[in-house]
């Protein structure tokens, strides 16, 4: 089992032992940009809004440390970021034999870490969070280059409270996350970064690609990447119904995790003529998603941290049933529901006839539906990402990168 207080004494011997990379001089060049994270879109999407700002300000030189299995790497290659594999494990609180290979993957990961930092030599670490980034948080501690680690969820995982001891700053999407730290931690609230792509979608342009018009309200049902077998056996039964008020585009998951796409394309050849082209189904949705967003009048789906920010950056009012068992999600969507600006449901209430009531209560209640569209208008879309490009740029001068001024 990972030892948190050993790390924490490794380190600060590690730190006594070795030398600190050497700053360089002010001479006007690149920021070297470390990008640590991964897995999930919701550490990935972080990283390319603020690469993206970045990029709009200066010559950015940047480097990817993730992992073999995350789709880091495929994000990395699409913005022509050169991309280095480390060794990593699941970070466990509980005794296992995974958790035992685990432990000695990981101080492999950190000799890697440590490996391609001193050959890159970054003025700055940017940790987008997930099991990956603590290797090279702990590594950049040890050769004496800042760190900033940002955390998506409004639950702080077991891998940020690990960052939080080695990194120069910890910035959160949400302000309620403090109370998982130490008050001693250095943190900054600064909202979790969306892409520009999302922000700026257009409403005709989505209603138009799935062949919908403005006649009838627009649900997008979404159950994540993979997708959710429990939202996606309710929405097949309740479709009839559904149909007859709204517009739905249904985001099922691929193929790779289950056969739901083929049975939910067999059930919407079955529906009647007039409310067949009411519904489109797709595995996924990628660069449309914001054009979707523009025209969506509510988003029925989980609480993983990158769609419950999209909603109250984009002001859509939402129905979310959190994964089960997954705090971090049903945190997620408390913020939206203290808000005012969404409702949720345990998944173990979720049924055809539930999930139908809850979708029509809303839709029939336009007042309501509004005072939530308003409600969750609660973060500015465009401040996350150049927050945390002030503070990589700050700790990237701390540590002798020609500043700004």
């Amino acid at each position: 089992m990972i030892n948190v207080e050993h790390l924490t004494t490794w380190s600060t011997t590690t730190l006594e032992n070795e030398s600190t990379i050497e700053a360089t001089d002010a001479a006007a060049r690149p920021l070297r940009l470390v990008i640590a994270g991964g897995g999930t879109g919701g550490h990935i999407s972080p990283a390319v809004a603020v690469i993206d700002e970045l990029r709009s300000r200066l010559d950015l030189n940047p480097l990817w440390i993730g992992s073999a299995e995350g789709y880091e790497s495929t994000v990395a290659r699409s913005m022509s970021i050169p991309f280095r594999i480390i060794r990593t494990g699941k970070l466990r609180r509980y005794a296992s034999f995974q958790t035992l290979l685990d432990t000695v993957r990981f101080p492999i990961g950190v000799s890697q870490s440590r490996a391609i930092l001193r050959q890159f030599q970054p003025d700055v670490i940017f940790s987008t969070g997930g099991f990956v980034s603590v290797p090279t948080v702990i590594a950049g501690r040890t050769l004496g280059i800042p760190s900033l680690t940002h955390e998506q969820t409004a639950y702080i995982g077991l891998a940020t409270k690990i960052n939080a001891r080695f990194c120069n700053v910890v910035a959160l999407s949400f302000d309620r996350s403090k109370t998982y730290l130490s008050p001693h931690a250095p943190v900054v609230v600064t909202g979790n970064p969306i892409r520009q792509a999302v922000i700026n979608g257009s409403a005709p342009r989505g209603l138009t690609a799935l062949g919908f018009n403005d006649t009838l309200p627009f649900v997008y049902i979404t159950g994540g990447a993979l997708g959710s077998r429990a939202i996606n056996a309710a929405v097949r039964d309740a479709l009839p119904e559904l149909l007859e008020h709204a517009q739905l585009l249904h985001q099922c998951g691929p193929r790779s995790a289950h056969e739901d796409v083929d049975l939910l394309y067999h059930r919407a050849a079955s529906l009647p003529d007039q409310l067949r082209g009411r519904y489109v189904v797709r595995e996924r949705v990628g660069d449309e998603l914001g054009d979707v967003y523009a025209a969506t009048t509510l988003v029925v789906g989980r609480a993983g941290a990158g769609t419950v920010n999209e909603l109250a950056a984009l002001g859509i009012p939402a129905i979310l049933i959190p994964l089960p068992g997954a705090e971090e999600q049903r945190q997620n969507a408390l913020v939206l529901v203290e808000a005012g600006s969404a409702v949720m449901y345990r998944q173990d209430d979720l049924t055809a006839a539930s999930l139908t009531d809850h979708i029509l209560e809303l839709l029939f209640d336009k007042q309501r539906l509004n005072d939530k569209r308003i409600a969750s208008q609660i973060l500015d879309p465009t401040q996350p990402a150049r927050l945390l490009a002030d503070e990589l740029m700050r700790l990237a001068s701390d540590g002798g990168y020609p500043s700004a001024a």
